[in-house]
């Protein structure tokens, strides 16, 4: 008997025409486009379109399209009620998923998994993420939410209702970019998680709170944030060495390197290294930059890892004013795209998805009645 693949490492489950990885060349595609192409170059509305709907968008499409996420922009009047509770006794992922799902009550199409209704689903859910993170944030720190710029998009509202301020232009394309680059990435475990929910014939929106509540654990969502807890508790680019020599020393792992796919750099790391540096110029305040490039060498040196998307996003949402705690939340308003495009896919041609498991526990024991057990 074959030995069964322990986390399902290299084993396929599901085809899918929505993203690729190709581990051994570093290399990451959305419907054929290489990352490469996509960020710096192609918006996340663009991106959303593309992931949703299978193309890149004629102008009219993107209009159209940037006129349905405004749209939804509003959260919803249940998630509206209870976002001061949530935010006063939640952490931020927990305080997500709870949102997220109050969202799905007030849906009109709550109830229809057609593919009209889930396009429609898709937009609205993406639409709203950034406002249901922006909220949590000013509800907790008891300010009020600036209204949406209709000049601006998905990412410019973001900063501007994060931050409370009008963010800069060049803040504006580094943070749309990030979101790019966040968008989706194949049968990772939260969206396999949306998929898994998918194939009962479940809803979107509890595919999408599934794949939420994946997205919290510190081995998927959670490095970002704890990318930056290691900086901030190094302190300094001088004692970087020392100190990476000192954890992996004492057997702990450093978050944000090292891959389950990739065997060179992942790409977008490639892209998000040099928006660290420019998002630390910007502020005035390469400390972050310097030290994660520090880090960088030093766990290279030490034990041949690349870093991964995690590592790199951390001193840019730092650098963009946005609290570390908030890191893994802001993940989840780009990989929305993809977890809805997921969910659609799964939804058009669907087979339950129930892998089989691989006894070892105990056989043939034999029931004691209770009055002979001691």
């Amino acid at each position: 008997m074959t030995a069964p693949s322990r986390g399902l490492a290299d084993v396929v489950a599901a085809s899918t025409a929505i993203s690729d990885i190709d581990g051994q060349a570093g290399r990451l595609s959305y419907r054929g486009y290489d990352i490469h192409d996509l960020g710096g170059q192609v918006s996340f509305e663009e991106t959303v379109h593309l992931l949703q709907r299978g193309n890149l968008p004629t102008k009219a499409e993107l209009d159209g399209l940037a006129a349905e996420l405004a749209a939804a922009r509003t959260i919803p009047r249940l998630a509206a009620e209870g976002l001061p509770d949530v935010a006063a006794n939640a952490a931020p992922m927990e305080a997500l998923r709870t949102l997220l799902s109050l969202t799905g009550h007030d849906d009109p199409d709550k109830d229809d998994n057609g593919p009209d209704a889930n396009a429609r689903k898709a937009v609205r859910l993406v639409g709203v993420m950034p406002t249901l993170v922006a909220s949590y944030e000013a509800a907790r720190s008891g300010r009020k939410v600036p209204d949406a710029d209709p000049n601006l998009g998905v990412a410019g509202n973001f900063l501007l209702q994060i931050t409370g301020s009008p963010p800069r232009p060049e803040a504006v394309a580094a943070f749309d970019e990030c979101l790019v680059l966040h968008a989706d990435h194949t049968m990772n475990a939260s969206t396999f998680a949306a998929r898994v929910c998918a194939a009962t014939l479940s809803d979107m929106h509890s595919a999408v709170v599934a794949a939420v509540a994946t997205l919290k654990g510190p081995l998927h969502g959670g490095a970002n944030e704890a990318v930056m807890r290691t900086l901030e508790s190094i302190g300094s680019v001088d004692e970087v060495p020392g100190a990476v020599r000192e954890i992996l020393g004492s057997g702990q792992k450093i978050m944000g390197f090292g891959h389950r796919v990739y065997r060179t750099e992942d790409p977008r790391a490639t892209h998000l290294r040099k928006l660290s540096r420019s998002m630390g110029e910007l502020a005035g305040d390469t400390k972050w930059y310097e030290m994660s490039l520090a880090m960088e060498q030093a766990v290279m040196a030490e034990k041949g890892l690349y870093p991964n998307v995690d590592f790199f996003a951390a001193s840019v949402y730092r650098s963009l004013g946005i609290p570390t705690d908030l890191f893994t939340p802001v993940f989840a308003v780009s990989r929305m795209a993809g977890w809805t495009a997921h969910v659609m896919e799964q939804h058009a041609d669907n087979r339950l998805i129930r892998p089989d498991s691989d006894y070892v526990g105990e056989r043939d024991r034999r029931v004691v009645p209770l009055a002979e057990r001691g």
